[in-house]
């Protein structure tokens, strides 16, 4: 039976790959749009809805990735989180050069009321205005989703390195108990030589039970006390 965080992460995953196939729809209706700019208005808000549903999806991916128990599982997940992010950013490009595709469209269109003897030049400018407008609004929407994204970025990079930290102390930690494990040793061999001779004896293990808690203290103090 599956768990139920995997069962998260495929739903999620299938409503990425619904959201996507959705805004790419939209995009070709954009390019297929002559007009009137109402209509391209209306198509352009509901790819900034299908754009919303997809990011709040994919940082819930990313949110379930790190609470993965297991670390290759979660950097499978990351990887995947990264793919979407990718793909998100290739369709704002295209949504983009969309809306220009409709905007010569649109314009070709007037081109051709005109020389029909149609007297449209209040409504051409009007027009003109209202596409400034709109692109004007796309480019600051994709400028706030660049950022949102550099800085998921930046964080996934300060996760990364914080692992990297986490897993080098645990190494140095295991190197050290090594060491204090072949004193011990050391210490017994001494204790087990000499065992005959009783006030030898004791005073080996005193010297024996020292140097361990010399040790201990030492790594206590450097892990909690580096500065010192």
């Amino acid at each position: 039976m599956a768990a139920p965080q995997d069962v998260h992460v495929r739903i999620c995953n299938q409503e990425i790959v619904k959201f996507d196939l959705e805004v790419k729809a939209l995009i070709q209706d954009i390019r297929d749009c002559s007009g009137p700019l109402s209509a391209l208005t209306e198509l352009n808000t509901k790819v900034k809805e299908k754009f919303q549903q997809l990011r709040h999806r994919i940082q819930d991916l990313e949110q379930l990735a790190k609470e993965q128990d297991k670390e290759s599982e979660k950097q499978l997940l990351l990887q995947e989180v990264e793919n979407h992010k990718k793909q998100m950013l290739s369709n704002q490009a295209s949504w983009r050069k969309a809306n220009l595709t409709c905007k010569i469209a649109i314009d070709n269109l007037e081109k051709a009321e005109l020389l029909q003897g149609g007297d449209l030049l209040r409504q051409r400018k009007t027009t003109k205005e209202s596409l400034a407008e709109t692109s004007s609004t796309i480019t600051e929407s994709l400028m706030g989703i660049s950022r949102m994204m550099a800085q998921q970025v930046q964080q996934s990079e300060e996760a990364m390195q914080s692992l990297v930290t986490s897993s080098r102390t645990i190494l140095d930690a295991n190197e050290e108990f090594k060491s204090m494990s072949g004193t011990i040793q050391l210490g017994r061999k001494l204790i087990t030589k000499y065992n005959r001779r009783e006030l030898t004896d004791k005073l080996l293990i005193f010297l024996a039970l020292a140097l361990f808690l010399a040790t201990v203290l030492y790594i206590v103090k450097k892990r909690l006390f580096p500065f010192l």
